[in-house]
C-alpha cells in the first residue's frame, strides 16, 4: 500500500503532466496566432508592443518573489545577464517573430524544433560535451528532413518564405546559445531571477529597435479580437508559460517532460490546416518526420540526462 507522501506526489506529477499538454497546445496554437496579430499591426508593431508588456511581467514577478529589495548581483554578472537579454529576446524573439511572418506555422514551429541539434553542436564546439556517433547520425537525419521539408518550397521558388525558415533556423541557434548561457546564471541565481534580468535588460535594444515600427502600426484597425491575441499571446503563451513549463520540468524532470514538445509540430500544422487554410503535401510531411525523429535521436540517445536540457524551444 503506497503512503500519503507517494499519493501526493503521484497526484501532483499527473497535474505537472496536465499542465504540460495544455502548455503544448497552447504553443501549437500561438503560431498561427501571431500571424493573424501580424496581419493587422505587422511583426515590428507586434514585437514593440510585447516588449512594453514584457517588462511590466518580469518586475511583477521580482515584486511578487522579492519584495522591493531585489538581489544584488556583480557586474560581471549583470553583463553576462545583458548578454543573455540580448541574445534571448533582441535576436532570438526578435528573429522568431519576422521569420514566423515570413513563413507558415507549420514550417515555424518545426523549424524551432531543430534548436537542440545547435545546442548540442554549441557545447560540442565549446568542449563541454562529446558527439557520439548516434548523435551525429540524428543530426545528419534532422537536417535531411529540413532539406526535405523545404524541397517544395525551393523548387517552387518561394524565396520569402524559404528565407523565412532559414531565419528560423538562426533565430535557434540563438536560443540554444540561450540555453548554454543562462545554465551558471540559472545555478548561482535562481530561474526566476535570471529569467526576469535578461527580459528586463534585453526589452531594451528590442523597443529601440521596433520603435519606429510601433509606432507606425495602425493600432486604431485592431479589433478587440487582435488585443486579446496579442495580450494573450504575450502574458500567458510567452511569459506564464515559461514559468509553468519550468515548474513542469522540476516536478517531472526535464528528461521526462522534454519529448513532450515534439508534440507541438502537429499541433500547430493541425491548428494551421484548420484555422489557417495551411496545405500539405506528403513530400513536406515526410521531410517534417523525418526531421523530428533525427532531432529525438541526436537529443536521446545517450546522456539522457545531460542532453535533456537541450529541450527546444515553446513558441515566443
Amino acid at each position: 500500500m503506497r503512503s500519503q507522501h507517494e499519493c501526493a506526489a503521484t497526484r501532483r506529477a499527473t497535474r505537472a503532466l496536465l499542465v504540460a499538454l495544455v502548455l503544448v497546445v497552447i504553443w501549437g496554437i500561438n503560431f498561427s496566432l501571431q500571424k493573424f496579430v501580424f496581419n493587422v499591426v505587422g511583426p515590428g508593431g507586434f514585437l514593440f508592443a510585447r516588449y512594453l508588456i514584457m517588462p511590466a511581467c518580469a518586475l511583477g514577478l521580482l515584486l511578487w518573489r522579492y519584495g522591493r529589495r531585489f538581489p544584488k548581483i556583480t557586474r560581471r554578472d549583470f553583463w553576462a545577464l545583458a548578454r543573455l537579454g540580448v541574445a534571448g529576446h533582441f535576436l532570438h524573439v526578435g528573429m522568431v517573430t519576422y521569420g514566423i511572418h515570413w513563413s507558415t506555422a507549420f514550417s515555424s514551429s518545426l523549424i524551432l524544433a531543430c534548436g537542440p541539434i545547435f545546442t548540442l553542436l554549441i557545447l560540442r564546439l565549446m568542449g563541454l560535451e562529446p558527439l557520439h556517433k548516434a548523435q551525429i547520425a540524428g543530426v545528419a537525419v534532422a537536417f535531411a528532413g529540413v532539406l526535405v521539408f523545404l524541397s517544395d518550397k525551393l523548387l517552387g521558388g518561394q524565396w520569402l518564405a524559404t528565407g523565412g525558415d532559414l531565419f528560423l533556423l538562426v533565430a535557434a541557434s540563438f536560443f540554444s546559445y540561450y540555453t548554454v548561457a543562462a545554465k551558471p546564471l540559472i545555478e548561482r541565481h535562481g530561474g526566476v531571477l535570471t529569467m526576469a534580468y535578461a527580459t528586463l535588460l534585453g526589452s531594451v535594444p528590442v523597443v529601440l529597435f521596433s520603435l519606429p515600427a510601433g509606432l507606425a502600426a495602425p493600432w486604431g484597425d485592431a479589433s478587440l479580437v487582435v488585443w486579446l491575441s496579442l495580450v494573450w499571446s504575450v502574458t500567458v503563451s510567452a511569459f506564464l508559460g515559461w514559468l509553468l513549463w519550468g515548474w513542469v520540468n522540476a516536478v517531472r524532470g526535464v528528461a521526462r517532460t522534454a519529448p513532450l514538445m515534439y508534440l507541438m509540430p502537429p499541433v500547430a500544422g493541425l491548428v494551421a490546416w484548420l484555422f489557417a487554410g495551411e496545405q500539405y503535401t506528403g513530400i513536406k510531411l515526410a521531410g517534417a518526420a523525418l526531421t523530428l525523429v533525427g532531432v529525438a535521436l541526436a537529443q536521446f540517445t545517450s546522456g539522457r540526462q545531460a542532453l535533456a536540457r537541450a529541450a527546444p524551444a515553446p513558441v515566443d
